[in-house]
């Protein structure tokens, strides 16, 4: 905390800038997340509160998607900033009344170390819960999207894995994604750089071609 009273808030990490890393505790042990991270994707995500109703439905959604996560290489890890034992007093319950069983470590942040680290606390939605944050970070470590939601409205589960998909679309195609994409639709060619591959570009066969600079490809 600072002198005033108010919460110290780091500036957000940027797309594209490495990762922030961190050692920390969770519901599964320590972590360090560094280590977490190598070799696999991972979506980092707050939450405001335990025990609470949109929470609730949240993090069970995710829970429910862990084949999707794990056939995509992609690793889950929550926050917030409550205790540990509040977390895991949480889980056990969530599991005895709904059967779903949230074991993906979930971070205990009551100094709020990591959620200020993140740019996860926004002083004028709230100075003691964490916003709902999502960082899609790839196996080198790099923040590759972000996305913020506030303590009032849920997450879209879908649009986190069409985000997903999309990410892993693009890097491994060498493509740019359009507007609305999903998984099975056609892909952007990358704009030509120079004017041999621009009237490579006009000579060239494609799926579909509005003009030299805007080209798409099935993927």
């Amino acid at each position: 905390m600072e002198n005033n009273g108010h919460v110290k808030v780091n500036p957000m990490p940027r797309i594209g800038e490495k990762a922030p890393d961190f050692e920390t505790i969770t519901t599964t042990g320590k972590l360090k997340f560094s280590e977490f991270n190598k070799g696999s994707w991972v979506v980092f995500f707050s939450h405001p509160a335990d025990f609470t109703p949109v929470c609730t439905t949240e993090l069970s959604a995710f829970a429910n998607e862990k084949d999707f996560f794990a056939s995509r290489n992609t690793k889950l890890i929550g926050l917030s900033i409550d205790s540990i034992h509040s977390h895991l007093a949480w889980v056990n319950n969530v599991r005895d009344n709904t059967g779903v069983y949230m074991d993906f470590p979930i971070i205990a942040d009551l100094d709020m170390s990591v959620g200020q680290l993140y740019g996860m606390i926004h002083p004028n939605e709230a100075t003691t819960a964490a916003v709902r944050a999502v960082f899609f970070i790839d196996p080198k470590g790099i923040i590759r999207m972000i996305q913020y939601y506030p303590l009032n409205v849920g997450r879209n589960m879908e649009e986190i894995k069409r985000s997903l998909i999309a990410l892993q679309t693009a890097d491994e195609k060498k493509v740019a994604l359009p507007v609305n994409w999903k998984q099975g639709d056609k892909a952007i060619v990358p704009p030509p750089k120079t004017l041999e591959e621009m009237d490579e570009r006009i000579a060239g066969v494609y799926d579909e071609k509005v003009d030299f600079y805007l080209v798409k490809t099935t993927v």
